[in-house]
């Protein structure tokens, strides 16, 4: 089962927060599509990954498309990530050279202000 909150910052720093809780396959990525489509025109989008013990190709893939969506429309986006094999996923896949991957929302805010 996974679990997608996605809010708003209320501090004026004009970031969205996607929070997964739960593992990011075949089976859900479906809702996570859904819920990244929902997310649009917005200056700052941070997917917290930190509660995903597991994610696919598929996952990996809707990940992909909804940065790509966020950078066409003249935002950027870091992903939080504290799961090692999550970590070596996105490492091993080169996706952190694309796209900050962080160890908390902090960092991921601070990365995103650089770019």
């Amino acid at each position: 089962m996974l679990e997608i909150n996605v809010e708003s910052s209320d501090e004026g720093e004009g970031y969205h927060l996607c929070r997964l809780t739960g593992e990011v396959d075949a089976y859900t990525v479906g809702e996570f599509r859904e819920a990244l489509a929902g997310i649009e025109g917005v200056r700052w989008l941070i997917i917290d990954l930190s509660e995903v013990p597991f994610m696919d190709s598929a996952g990996l893939g809707a990940l992909i498309g909804g940065i790509r969506r966020v950078r066409e429309g003249e935002g950027d986006v870091a992903v939080v990530s504290t799961t090692a094999s999550l970590n070596r996923l996105l490492h091993t896949t080169g996706f952190d050279r694309i796209v900050p991957v962080t160890e908390s929302l902090g960092d991921a805010l601070t990365a995103l202000g650089e770019a």
